[in-house]
């Protein structure tokens, strides 16, 4: 439960799908199994989750689909603290949008929502985001592939989240366009590449070893999956 001494404070919500296989990552397989690539997003959401716990005086939600009594979002629940949203909406923007309005409706008086497909992203990432909130009314983390990484607001600002083609290059700059339309001010965080293809992937796998930005769990988790691909020759 939020306590109402903790509600003004900033929220912080990650929003994931639980680690089905052939419901995740699926643009991973091949070369990876279904399994494998489950296994991966399970990795990448548990970092997630740990980069954002314990970070002072923010109350921590994890939006979960298909459905937050999933087994894998109530142990996060029981281990992390964390309180469970329901994702609800026909399309992306609809589910982030609300995830988002829920976190209002509780008292939040800024609000961020973050990806899980982000092996370098790093707690210093979420405390940049709440920190431009005092002075901006939007903040984004762009995407090498032209879409963000996480928003954060200090109102509902459902307009963001609607007329965008999502999954395209040009999500980050509508997105900009529909806040500069509203007179919100932007903040842009550092840019960070996301895991959703296999280009990603084999680009860090070359990160192993050489990056300490990935978490012990994901260098491990990478350097399985390289050890495997290899053995298979793909």
């Amino acid at each position: 439960m939020v306590s109402r001494d903790q509600v003004t404070n900033p929220a912080v919500i990650i929003f994931t799908k639980a680690p089905i296989p052939g419901t995740v990552k699926t643009r991973l397989s091949p070369p990876l199994t279904p399994d494998e690539a489950a296994t991966l997003h399970g990795t990448l959401v548990l970092d997630a989750i740990e980069r954002a716990k314990g970070l002072p005086e923010v109350a921590l939600y994890i939006a979960g689909a298909p459905d937050i009594a999933h087994p894998f979002f109530k142990v996060l629940e029981g281990r992390y603290g964390a309180r469970l949203l329901p994702q609800e909406g026909d399309d992306l923007g609809t589910r982030m949008s609300g995830a988002m309005q829920k976190a209002f409706e509780l008292g939040h008086r800024r609000v961020i929502l973050a990806g899980t497909d982000l092996p370098t992203f790093t707690r210093s990432h979420l405390t940049q985001a709440i920190n431009h909130l005092n002075t901006h009314d939007v903040v984004l983390g762009p995407t090498i592939d032209g879409g963000y990484y996480l928003i954060g607001v200090r109102a509902a600002v459902p307009e963001l989240f609607q007329g965008i083609a999502w999954s395209t290059a040009g999500v980050l700059e509508e997105t900009k366009k529909t806040a500069a339309a509203k007179g919100l001010s932007v903040a842009l965080l550092p840019p960070c590449r996301d895991l959703d293809t296999v280009e990603d992937l084999t680009a860090f796998i070359a990160l192993i070893g050489k990056d300490n930005t990935l978490s012990k769990r994901t260098n491990g988790a990478l350097k399985l999956i390289a050890n495997r691909l290899k053995e298979r020759g793909a």
